[in-house]
Formats: structure tokens, sequence, C-alpha cells
């Protein structure tokens, strides 16, 4: 078995945005709002010394990050060791569009992230298509600056309208080549979905993860203290099309934001990199 796993994950090294043997890790800062909120610096520093080598950002508001113009956060990143590769950005339609892509393009990014569906384009399967629309737009301009637009998943997007998975539309309606998706473990399977079945039937289209474990009354989980096995997902890894992936828990209840954090990487370098 170690000896398959050992021929998947070599596999998987063409496909990703970093050294698989380095074993490098993310995290998005989502996990430690609350301490960033608080202290920038001290929290940044501390996801650093934990080994952490790149970031996702989840606090971009009127042309800042974390309060600080795109150049400057992504200064205090580099001055630490890591890279400010991604960010989360809600709010996210045609009037704005424009703006937010170029402050990420200030900022360096090479993904630009749509956490969740807007208003009311997550109600039916014709909001689905305008959605996938919007992605289609999105993505060309991102393209054009760069970078790569790119959706994450949280369970609603698996409830069935009309006997259909509403995640599906946005799949098969949106372009390859300038939408990704970024696959949220935790979510996608406490939308009653499975992770594996969903990368070989969209082969390619995962260039991102969300790394979080699952409680059994699915709630969200430090990883390792879940009951999502992250093997056979990490297996198809070069099939998902994966460059990075992200450490998130969204609450945190048996550690501190900056504790889940570490136990959650100690975890995917011990048992799953």
């Amino acid at each position: 078995m170690k000896a398959g796993m050992a021929v998947a994950a070599s596999a998987i090294l063409p496909s990703m945005g970093f050294n698989h043997s380095e074993k490098k890790t993310g995290l998005i800062l989502y996990t430690v709002r609350q301490d960033m909120d608080k202290d920038v610096d001290g929290t940044l520093k501390a996801v650093a010394q934990m080994g952490y080598n790149w970031i996702e950002a989840a606090n971009y508001s009127n042309g800042l990050f974390y309060k600080l113009k795109p150049a400057e956060f992504r200064k205090k990143v580099e001055d630490l060791g890591m890279k400010f590769l991604s960010s989360h950005n809600g709010g996210l339609n045609t009037s704005v569009i424009d703006k937010i892509v170029g402050d990420a393009s200030e900022a360096g990014l090479k993904y630009l992230v749509l956490p969740s569906l807007p208003g009311d384009w997550g109600k039916s399967l014709d909001g689905y298509k305008q959605a996938a629309d919007f992605f289609n737009i999105a993505g060309e301009k991102c393209k054009k600056a760069g970078m790569k637009f790119a959706f994450h998943n949280h369970p609603g997007e698996f409830k069935l309208i009309d006997n259909q998975i509403p995640y599906d539309i946005l799949l098969k309606n949106t372009d390859p080549k300038i939408v990704s998706f970024e696959l949220d473990i935790c979510w996608i399977t406490a939308g009653g979905q499975s992770a594996v079945e969903y990368i070989n039937k969209y082969p390619g289209r995962f260039e991102l993860f969300h790394m979080k474990d699952m409680t059994s009354d699915k709630r969200d989980a430090t990883m390792g203290e879940g009951i999502i096995d992250f093997k056979p997902i990490y297996a198809l890894a070069k099939k998902a099309g994966l460059k990075y992936w992200f450490v998130e828990q969204d609450n945190c209840k048996t550690h501190t934001p900056l504790e889940s954090a570490k136990v959650s990487r100690d975890f995917l370098l011990k048992n799953i990199l």
C-alpha cells in the first residue's frame, strides 16, 4: 500500500505548483482571522514560524488587504519568506471586478477566488447559469492580468434543485482554461458528495484545495481530528490538476486558531504529503 502511494505521489510532481519533495504547505488566513484583526505582523510571523510557505487572504475591503495596500501586504508576507498566492474576495460582480482584479494584480496574486455565491445566484438553476456566465467574464479579466479565477464551494452547491446538483452547472458551463475551482474537502463531503468522484468526473478543474477535516455531525474540524480519509483524494492530485492547497478551519473548537493551523499542518506533513 505504501509503495502504491509513493507511485501516486511521484505522478503528482509535474502538475503541482511546488516541488512535492519539499513538502510545502499553505494556510488561508480566515483560519486565524481574529488574530489577524488584532495583530497582523505578529500573526503572519507566527504562521511563517510554523513553516507555512504560502497564504491565501480572506480580508479584502476598499482596495486594501488587512487595511494595507496590496503591495504593502505582499511585502510583509514576502519579508517573512512566504508567498501571497491567493485571495478570497466576496462581493465580486461586474461593477467592481476591474478594481478588484487590479488590486489582486498589484498584490502579485496567482488566484482570485469567489468564496461563495452572492444574492440570488444560489437559489435557482437559472441563477447558477448566471453565475457561470460571470465566472467566464471574471476568468477572462483575470487571465489578462496574469491570474486565474476560481470558485470555492460550500455544502449548498450540492443541494438538489429540480433534481440537479447545481455545482455541476458551474463546472459544465465555465471555460476550464480560465476558470478553476477551489475544492473544499470538508464542505463537499458535508454536502453529501465525494471529492474523489468529482475529481474523476471533472479532471483538471481543481487547481486549489482547502484541506479541512469534518466531524461525524458535519462540522469542520482540525485535520486528523475528523472522519475524512485524505489519502485517496491526495492520490488523485495530478488528475485534479492540483497546484496549491491551503489548510483551513472555519470555527476552531478544540484548539485556538493558531494551534489548529499548526496541528493541521503537522498532520498533513506526517500523514498525507
